[in-house]
């Protein structure tokens, strides 16, 4: 209960806000085992603790030296009165709960997360990135990295090195703790611009308490398929030795020397694609298509997902912190962190129960026994890692087609809306009017199904022949003149769709070009703020695109002379902040996405409000865990009541119940 609650005054009656940021010592890596089991080491401690009142000269207290906080500092830590702010504002939070004893994580709702705050104006993740992307007078120390390496990790030997084993650097550390809170405060001041949307600031509370809750896992399952699947590709090694004479059979160089030496077929890359092609030019040369089997199974990374739920389950049996909130800086979608739950395999086999339980028997050669390919499996197996807590099961839940349904919406095509009020198949209704004949799920035309899927899926943000490609158009069996004729015939049958590309684009010129907002469909407004491209989405939330700017290319091929829209952002391929060129069919993904995001975020909101425990979500499915005589249909509620923003979107949910995760 807070302090108010009684009727008593705060104990911080002047202090508003406390910036913090501390640095900390364990022997467990950060990095692969996240905060929450980073702090179960038994040598965890915070070694420095800088913070500013009120935006006031930042004090760094030494812990390692025997300082201590002041009192007052001390109770605001835990005073519903004062909001703490950081960056990365989780691992403080995490830290300090533990360090100071605490049962449990200190509350998130006192916590103001500064990389969020940043990560809605579309900046960096990064402290240092951000300052440096701001242009700030004040920039985090270069030294930094290198006195965290020297007193925050064991060194080399597995010692850890105290402030009296190098005091010139301890005092470097403390200025640089103190130089930390200074860029916090600094890019505060830049990033407290943009209010967020209110239900957004309670989504980052529940989020918060969502990683705090965490998720259950079979242990027994994760360390039998880790060893099985170290063991078993110890197996393929040797048969790969046996067969080729290779060292190293793990080498991509090795192994395309030996096929480019043993077959007709010049082999220069050996990602995915390239070995499906490769298969089938194989026919004649039985040896190097069984090298190459091998060498699929040995290159499966999927399984080291197993490995990382070692690595980061905590003593409580359960893995926390598995979500970034606005992870990705243009949607503000979550990022998977540790396992990365977000791309988890499929799991296509008929019999789990039976695959999940000769592994947590533990006889590889049984498991070799019933399953050919033993990496295949245990791959579909990851999923149902994640376990029910005794006494409760898993409902899951999710959107049916909810991006599609949200273009539709926002572009007023409205047969596609009528064709979702009526619960009818969206893939057969667009092959249906593309192709003008009746198209049955497993009836008449059935075999166009595929083409109105595929078609549905990849065409929806002004993609072409690539993005049908991208999709899988070619595994169809569909020729490039055919994809081309796709394209043709689904633009024709949703127009508005197709307008809405250009639409959004003109607004985004526009606003950039003359400053002015721009109102389109749906209560989007498309403005110019800070040197911004902003758009404000139905929910009230505001997306950025930094530094935008609009240019002319000249001698399109396909569009002649044009205007162009480029800002700032971080290329996802070279992890270097650079300039991005956007265009109306990527905007329209990002505003599709992002409220299709704030859709599940409603809904993330009202299971906290109906008691029902969010362990993990994944795109648009929440994973609850509740008592076994909780019925799915208080779940499968929270996705059918309208939302006041968009009460004419049909939206329609379902789920299933399952004592482990799986992809239904």
């Amino acid at each position: 209960m807070s302090i108010l609650a009684l009727g008593l005054e705060s104990a911080n009656e002047t202090m508003k806000e406390l910036g913090i940021d501390i640095e900390t010592y364990s022997s467990n890596d950060l990095s692969s085992c996240g905060v929450y089991k980073y702090v179960e080491a038994k040598d965890f401690t915070i070694l420095l603790f800088a913070y500013s009142i009120d935006g006031d000269p930042v004090i760094c207290v030494d812990f390692a030296l025997g300082e201590s906080l002041p009192d007052n500092v001390r109770e605001a830590l835990t005073d519903p009165d004062v909001t703490k702010t950081a960056f990365n504002a989780a691992f403080e939070r995490i830290c300090i709960g533990k360090y100071f004893g605490y049962a449990a994580p200190l509350d998130p709702a006192q916590w103001k997360c500064t990389m969020v705050r940043a990560a809605r104006m579309g900046l960096p993740l990064s402290l240092g990135q951000c300052a440096e992307v701001l242009k700030l007078a004040e920039s985090k120390m270069q030294e930094g990295k290198l006195l965290i390496r020297y007193f925050s990790m064991p060194g080399k030997n597995g010692k850890r090195h105290l402030p009296s084993d190098a005091p010139d650097r301890w005092e470097t550390f403390k200025q640089y703790n103190i130089r930390d809170v200074e860029v916090e405060q600094a890019i505060l001041k830049k990033v407290r611009r943009l209010e967020p949307a209110e239900f957004d600031e309670l989504l980052y509370i529940a989020d918060q308490e969502i990683n705090d809750r965490g998720v259950l896992i079979d242990r027994l399952l994760v360390d039998n398929a880790a060893r099985f699947d170290e063991e078993y590709k110890a197996e393929l090694i040797k048969e790969a030795q046996k067969l080729t004479g290779m060292e190293n059979p793990n080498s991509p160089k090795q192994i395309k020397d030996y096929l480019t030496a043993n077959t007709c077929i010049s082999v220069t890359t050996l990602n995915k694609k390239s070995l499906d092609e490769l298969e089938s030019q194989l026919t004649y040369y039985p040896k190097a298509r069984r090298v190459l089997a091998l060498r699929r199974e040995m290159g499966k990374t999927s399984n080291k997902k197993y490995n990382a739920m070692q690595v980061c389950v905590c003593a409580d049996g359960r893995i926390h912190g598995l979500l970034q909130f606005c992870g990705a800086a243009r949607t503000g979608r979550w990022a998977g962190r540790l396992v990365q739950v977000q791309n988890l395999p499929q799991n296509h086999l008929s019999d789990l129960d039976f695959a999940r339980e000769l592994v947590k028997a533990g006889d590889l050669e049984e498991f070799e026994m019933n399953y050919n390919n033993v990496t295949q499996v245990l791959s579909e197996l990851i999923r149902t890692a994640f376990i029910a807590a005794p006494g409760h099961t898993f409902h899951v839940c999710d959107f049916s087609a909810i991006e599609a349904r949200v273009i539709a919406w926002l572009a007023g095509e409205n047969w596609v809306l009528d064709v979702f009020r009526q619960e009818g198949d969206i893939y057969c209704a667009n092959a249906s009017k593309m192709f003008g004949v009746p198209v049955e799920k497993h009836g008449r035309n059935a075999e166009l199904r595929q083409k109105g899927k595929i078609a549905t899926l990849a065409l929806g943000y002004g993609g072409g022949v690539s993005a049908l490609e991208a999709m899988g158009g070619s595994k169809l069996g569909l020729t490039e003149w055919e994809e081309k004729e796709i394209v043709k015939l689904w633009r024709n049958s949703n127009p508005r769709i197709v307008r809405l590309w250009a639409i959004i684009e003109k607004a985004a010129i526009t606003a950039i070009n003359t400053g002015k907002d721009v109102p389109i469909h749906r209560g989007i407004v498309i403005g110019f703020r800070w040197g911004m491209l902003t758009i404000t989405l139905p929910s009230g939330r505001t997306i950025c695109y930094p530094r935008a700017t609009v240019g002319m290319e000249y001698n399109d091929g396909w569009r002649g002379d044009h205007e162009i829209i480029e800002y700032e952002g971080l290329n996802q391929v070279t992890k270097k902040w650079e300039k991005i060129r956007t265009y109306g069919g990527k905007l329209t993904e990002n505003v599709v996405q992002a409220i299709a995001r704030d859709i599940l975020g409603i809904v993330i909101l009202r299971a906290k409000q109906a008691g029902l425990p969010i362990v993990f979500h994944i795109h648009d499915e929440i994973v609850t865990e509740v008592e076994v005589n909780r019925p799915l249909s208080d779940v499968e509620a929270l996705f059918s009541h309208p939302i006041e923003w968009c009460r004419d979107l049909p939206l329609k949910g379902s789920g299933y119940t399952t004592p482990y995760y799986l992809k239904d």
